[in-house]
């Protein structure tokens, strides 16, 4: 993106500079943000240091009066640190907009916790690191239509996204796709260990299940047909794919994955109640 189409984002502190953080920090930057419109606290020398190196950014171990000019503060910190954080760091974030992208931690909490209402909750999932990832959006009911505008850009440059009118489905956006990468990384370790076993060397059984699962996953996002409809098409009865497939119909794969999901979907709830204000 040339200068002269920089994106003009707002002043942003960061509170937490790990890899979430550093991944809308790096995609933000790419658009155009300039360093004297960021500020960083982060508590871990390690951490700090990785974010001189990797973009330039002076991290401050501590909050402070800094972050008073923050428009948006993104919260970017573990769960069990974040009440703790909000309580000292409050006081100098009063008139920012707050997008937390703590996993568990419910809004009213944090409202509670930064005596503020203009509160967006984000669940994004790890391929955000590479800019190929998807984030639920919820925000509070007095956050303004430009200030989610505002959220959607900042979280555009990790991804895609999309906004749930409900709080509570960010329990399954979780469970879906804030979860989801880890899935597939299950299914392809499945995938080579049987390239493996059938004699392909396993390089080969990994390169073989990566481009697998690149190559369907894009075909999906193309194609104006459900994954249905796509299974469909590749699967003759009686050939390979119709043997692979009534194998995994006669273990109950799907009825088991799927539960496997729901088994996330409730404890994503119960980190939630644990974190309650």
């Amino acid at each position: 993106m040339s200068a002269s189409t920089a994106i003009r984002f707002p002043a942003i502190a960061f509170i937490g500079g790990g890899n979430m953080a550093s991944a809308i920090l790096g995609g933000l930057m790419h658009q155009g943000l300039p360093l004297s419109q960021i500020e960083v606290v982060e508590p871990w020398e390690p951490a700090r240091a990785a974010l001189q190196q990797q973009f330039g950014v002076l991290a401050q171990a501590s909050a402070g009066p800094q972050l008073e000019r923050a428009e948006v503060v993104v919260w970017a910190i573990k769960p069990q640190t974040f009440k703790e954080a909000a309580l000292t760091t409050g006081t100098h974030t009063g008139k920012a907009l707050h997008l937390s992208v703590a996993a568990g931690v419910r809004s009213d909490s944090i409202a509670h916790w930064l005596g503020s209402e203009r509160v967006v909750r984000a669940m994004p999932n790890t391929p955000a690191l590479i800019g190929q990832g998807i984030s639920g959006l919820y925000a509070r009911p007095t956050v303004s239509e430009a200030e989610r505008q505002l959220v959607a850009q900042i979280m555009a440059s990790t991804g895609e996204h999309l906004w749930v009118p409900e709080e509570a489905q960010l329990d399954a956006v979780t469970a879906l796709s804030g979860s989801g990468p880890a899935y597939v990384f299950y299914f392809l370790e499945a995938m080579v260990q049987a390239g493996v076993e059938m004699g392909l060397g396993a390089a080969q059984a990994e390169q073989l299940a990566i481009a697998t699962f690149a190559g369907s996953s894009e075909l999906a996002r193309r194609s104006h047909e459900s994954p249905a409809v796509l299974r469909e098409r590749v699967t003759s009865k009686g050939g390979t794919t119709y043997a692979a497939l009534e194998s995994m119909r006669a273990a109950e794969l799907n009825r088991h994955f799927i539960a496997a999901l729901r088994a996330a979907q409730a404890r994503a709830h119960e980190l939630g109640d644990a974190c309650e204000a």
